[in-house]
């Protein structure tokens, strides 16, 4: 065996677990096969989980692949749906519903986004929604859903999707893997915080039990409470409630009521929203609301009133603040998860930070000399990465013409961050939408939000002029229908989930 070097990790802490915590380890876990790096995970069962979100965006589909999971396992062992989108309710004006679509509109001619191609179809009289160009909207409110081809000539390609599960089923199905890849769990509850004299770094975690964990790298998965990442290294937090001023949420499970959606709703309140998602068995529910216009009493009535189908246990009320840590990285250790920061769950990102953190701190793993530099680039990523995705849910409170509560004038009226105002304006003249720095959200997406919040540009891009009008109309119409058809084809999102948990080779293709 040759000597272990000097530089490498040989001992790594993850404090927390849940899905956090657990998603950290899971990834993490082939280092322990190195024969040179031990990771521990330390948890209290007596300490919950918040659970705020049980809905994802397609980059989950990527993590669960890289990890070996494979898709019927995570199906049946996650309670899991599928999720083609998010259909939001009232945002605009009440009575208004439109759809969140993952996967692509139409098909880009000449370079040119087939939204763009479509806004001047649109002030010609000329075409309908612009979500009925896209598979994954048709599908979702067909109540459809199959497997995307991998043959980008078929319009299935076009399809994408993400999940709706259990998180606490998920964390335990990573927790079974990332155990049998030798990561080592402790339970324990975390009661004090070491630090070291000169670098100030975390040199041990004490538990409640008198253990003393030390180690040489930790990982913050301890949810608000922040206890490395905040309590003890003392790094800030960016407050974004002035945007932001949802504080609160009620959640509830609730009784299946009908076949499962393949789609995420969130319906507009009168002080915040409320959220639906659909499992196997039952449907989670949550109402999300700023408790400076709305007490919690009234959030929770709102929430049952709302129900489809009759509530199943308890009602939890979660307190939390829009925002994120002013350094997830500092010293010699990351923050992942909540201890990181929080986005409501208005997109689904709750998870994806978690995701997020987790492949940016692979690709920058440090060694004993924890360079600065590592450290620096991970930072600058993970705040251009909040700030891109605080501004797209901004974006649904600010593009409303809703004035009929003061929650509503509030958030109408705010003053926004320069960088959306910037991005509002440019699409404004000429719907132009540019992606940046390998933003999250793409040009579709904005598409989406803008257009279903009645946001239309003034114009279209001068571009779209150099095409034939007529020979595009023709080939959007066949897009519309070949979408139409293809979903209409496809197997009901309740069958599918059902033959692909008992016949899981009969539905990959």
């Amino acid at each position: 065996m040759s000597k272990l070097s000097a530089s490498t990790l040989e001992h790594i802490v993850i404090a927390g677990g849940g899905t956090a915590g657990w998603m950290t380890a899971a990834a993490l876990s082939r280092l322990a096969q190195n024969g040179k790096t031990r990771i521990t995970l330390i948890e209290s069962e007596d300490i919950g989980t918040v659970g705020v979100g049980e809905a994802t965006i397609p980059p989950i589909v990527n993590f669960n692949q890289l990890l070996g999971i494979d898709e019927a396992d995570f199906i049946r062992e996650t309670a899991g749906t599928f999720k083609l989108g998010i259909e939001f309710a009232n945002w605009n004006k009440i009575g208004d519903r439109y759809m969140h679509p993952f996967g692509s509109f139409g098909r880009d001619i000449e370079s040119i986004k087939f939204y763009q191609i479509w806004l001047k179809l649109r002030a010609m009289g000329r075409a309908p929604q612009i979500t009925q160009y896209c598979l994954s909207s048709v599908a979702a409110y067909a109540g459809k859903y199959a497997a995307p081809s991998n043959n980008p000539g078929s319009v299935m390609s076009s399809l994408a999707y993400a999940y709706h599960f259990d998180s606490a089923l998920y964390a335990k199905l990573l927790r079974r893997r990332a155990e049998a890849q030798g990561v080592t769990r402790i339970e324990g509850k975390i009661t004090d915080t070491h630090l070291g004299g000169e670098d100030g770094h975390i040199k041990a975690l004490s538990l409640e039990d008198g253990q003393r964990i030390e180690a040489d790298f930790f990982i913050d998965c301890t949810g608000f409470r922040a206890l490395l990442i905040g309590q003890a290294l003392g790094v800030g937090f960016e407050d974004y409630s002035h945007w932001l001023p949802c504080d609160r949420a009620v959640t509830v499970a609730g009784k299946r009521d009908a076949e499962p959606a393949p789609y995420t709703r969130a319906s507009a309140q009168d002080a915040g929203w409320q959220w639906r998602i659909p499992l196997q068995k039952r449907t989670g529910n949550g109402h999300v609301y700023c408790s400076g216009y709305i007490s919690d009493d009234e959030a929770k009535h709102t929430l049952l009133t709302n129900l489809e189908g009759e509530a199943e246990g308890d009602i939890r009320t979660i307190k939390f603040k829009t925002g994120r840590r002013e350094k997830a990285y500092h010293k010699n250790c990351v923050a992942i998860g909540l201890s990181a920061g929080f986005m409501e769950p208005l997109e689904s990102t709750s998870i994806h930070l978690i995701q997020a953190g987790i492949s940016k701190l692979i690709a920058l793993l440090p060694d004993s000399g924890f360079n600065p530099a590592e450290a620096k680039t991970y930072n600058r990523l993970t705040k251009i990465q909040f700030e891109q995705i605080r501004d797209f849910i901004i974006l649904h409170y600010k593009a409303t013409q809703r004035g009929d509560t003061e929650f509503w004038r509030y958030v109408k009226d705010m003053d926004v961050p320069d960088s959306l105002r910037d991005k509002m304006d440019l699409y404004k003249s000429k719907g132009r939408l540019l992606r940046f720095q390998d933003e999250l959200f793409g040009e579709d997406n904005w598409a989406a939000v803008l257009l279903g919040q009645g946001v239309v540009p003034r114009t279209w891009d001068p571009l779209v002029d150099t095409l034939d009008i007529n020979a595009v109309a023709r080939h959007a119409e066949g897009m519309r229908n070949i979408i139409a058809k293809t979903a209409q084809n496809m197997p009901a999102h309740g069958a599918y989930i059902q033959n692909l948990i008992t016949n899981p080779d009969k539905q990959r293709l």
